[in-house]
């Protein structure tokens, strides 16, 4: 097991941490997905960008966490990674 994984195990006993982390889980996968379909295209922001129509700069934000895409950004990301975006409530 990874130091990482044990911090994480270790935090998730405090019921605030664990609150927040399942709070923010849905997000956090959205971003990941998000770099790993670019990553597995082997395209840069700035390609996803132009494919996308979404700047440069917002598809850094989105994946580093700091702003929340909408639906119709989502979208339009999915468009220029060749992919459908899929939305799953389970």
């Amino acid at each position: 097991m990874s130091d990482l994984r044990k911090y994480l195990n270790k935090q998730l006993q405090n019921p605030e941490f664990k609150v927040e982390h399942e709070r923010t889980k849905a997000e956090y996968e959205v971003v990941r997905a998000l770099i790993a379909a670019r990553i597995e295209e082997n395209m840069t922001q700035q390609q996803l960008a132009e494919r996308s129509g979404i700047r440069q700069s917002n598809i850094s934000r989105i994946e580093n966490g700091t702003c929340s895409p909408t639906i119709a950004t989502l979208e339009s990301l999915a468009r220029g990674l060749n992919k459908r975006l899929v939305i799953s409530l389970e």
